[in-house]
């Protein structure tokens, strides 16, 4: 039987050579981005606003718990029913993010009543905003289901989507 270096105990040198040397890379990288040796990319809220993307529709939207466990989809601006969350749907999604936002809005002393802006744009981006904390989040980075999931609170929501998730 053959005894190989793995057996005897000992790590395989070039393992932690190859280890160290990707720590070593991310932190230069790192470094090299703080330091403004190299440029960082630009989020996509400083993208659209380079590349002059409109919003073509925002709305300003509360989320209200029911007793039955789901959540009514305020709009402030007339106090109608934007949508609505089922308690126990399988669109989880709404819930997480929300759950996160009342986190932070927990954290900075702000109540239930103030709103979010769920906005849509000419490049078919779709964000929700926590002025009140100053959160923003780019809706379209967990993929079009999530979007959607979002998407069908705002008005021009197509007439075949439900108005409940």
């Amino acid at each position: 039987m053959q005894h190989r270096e793995i057996d005897s105990g000992r790590f395989p040198p070039g393992v932690l050579y190859g280890a160290g040397a990707m720590i070593a890379a991310a932190l230069l990288s790192t470094a090299a981005v703080r330091t403004g040796a190299i440029s960082a990319l630009p989020s996509a809220s400083e993208a659209r606003a380079t590349a002059n993307v409109a919003a073509l529709e925002t709305r300003s939207i509360r989320f209200v718990d029911r007793a039955d466990g789901g959540v009514d989809v305020i709009d402030t601006a007339d106090g109608s029913l934007a949508g609505r969350v089922v308690a126990g749907s399988l669109n989880g999604f709404v819930r997480g993010v929300m759950r996160g936002l009342a986190r932070d809005r927990h954290l900075s002393h702000v109540g239930p009543e103030a709103p979010f802006v769920l906005t849509r744009y000419a490049n078919g981006a779709l964000t929700l905003d926590d002025p009140s904390t100053r959160r923003h989040v780019e809706l379209g980075s967990f993929g079009p289901t999530n979007r959607a999931a979002f998407r069908i609170f705002l008005k021009s929501a197509p007439a075949s989507q439900a108005r409940r998730t």
